[in-house]
């Protein structure tokens, strides 16, 4: 689904923002004039002017250090979940002014690509009401001064952006994003979900398998969908190896690809791309149709799965879309860890 075909009508936090944005422009001394945030920096500058836009009591709440580890959640700055929040400050709450929650919409729109805006946003306003409602963010490391990250979580999205800070990893280390307009089961056409194309076109490579190759990449059994962790290079991965497919099958594998890297930020897709071309491309990948939930039993396969050493993109479709990434260029790197 392309923007052009979302509605017309903002999301009530969307314009909700966009209202404050002039206040947050002409009123705030404490802020720069603050446009569209068009540039692959642009997300990570105003990080810091957000980081820095805080007071002593606020940062106290949304603030860590960069390895700060939770009791029960582990590692925080990696964590990756379908449906969480950080912590407990609710962006489209009282605890944030209009200028910071202005600025956080700027980071969010930094982050994922222009012409996926839209798409978010219905995303949003069908699973939780709009932008900033039922999400949290957070800051670990100082920006401007080291290391860095800034964490956006909500339900059906965990989004990062660091400034290459985090070593060895794409997107700032796992990420999450999903959809469900229906509210909870989809129909097999899982009309009206902004990420389905993602699997139609993953769809197309299996359409053009041969009867030897669909056996090869057909799985019985679909995984646990949060198991992302890295296989390594000796790992056992299911489904087909990608070198086993004919340069035409190859072909579309790669038009998959660059489709599951469309909604974010080029300086995320290159990084992404780099950190699978250090394990070997697409060769050193395997993909499987996972045939258990097969929604309408119509051999579109709503549950599949893109692997490598340490490259994992599980999209899970039934009931409804659930999409959980996770790349780096060495496997050593642990989820969570």
């Amino acid at each position: 689904m392309t923007p052009s075909s979302q509605t017309k009508q903002l999301p009530r936090s969307r314009r909700t923002f966009l209202q404050q944005s002039a206040v947050a422009v002409a009123g705030a001394s404490c802020l720069p004039a603050v446009t569209h945030a068009s540039s692959q920096d642009s997300a990570e500058s105003l990080v810091k002017v957000l980081y820095e836009s805080l007071k002593p009591e606020q940062r106290s709440k949304v603030c860590y250090d960069w390895n700060h580890r939770d009791k029960k959640r582990g590692l925080l700055r990696t964590r990756v979940s379908a449906n969480w929040q950080i912590n407990d400050q609710e962006v489209d709450g009282d605890f944030y002014t209009a200028d910071q929650q202005h600025l956080i919409r700027q980071i969010f729109e930094g982050i994922v690509a222009p012409e996926w805006h839209a798409n978010f946003d219905k995303q949003l306003e069908d699973d939780c009401g709009g932008f900033g409602i039922e999400q949290s963010v957070a800051i670990f490391g100082q920006p401007g001064e080291g290391k860095f990250e800034f964490v956006l979580t909500g339900r059906h999205m965990t989004l990062r952006c660091d400034g290459n800070s985090a070593e060895n990893v794409a997107f700032g280390g796992p990420i999450f994003y999903g959809h469900a307009p229906t509210g909870g089961d989809e129909e097999a056409d899982h009309r009206g979900n902004v990420f389905w194309q993602q699997a139609v076109e993953a769809n197309k490579v299996y359409q053009m398998l041969d009867g030897k190759q669909r056996k090869a990449a057909e799985v019985a059994r679909s995984p646990r969908e949060s198991q992302v962790g890295f296989a390594g290079a000796k790992g056992k991965l299911t489904g087909i190896p990608i070198t086993e497919l004919s340069s035409d099958q190859r072909e579309q594998m790669q038009k998959t690809l660059e489709k599951l890297v469309e909604p974010f930020r080029q300086s995320d897709r290159e990084e992404a791309l780099q950190c699978l071309k250090t394990q070997g491309g697409l060769d050193a990948c395997h993909l499987s149709f996972f045939t258990d939930r097969d929604l309408g039993k119509d051999r579109v396969w709503d549950n599949w799965r893109l692997e490598g050493p340490a490259f994992v993109w599980h999209f899970r479709g039934a009931p409804h879309v659930h999409v959980w990434v996770n790349v780096a260029d060495s496997p050593k790197v642990k989820l969570n860890a």
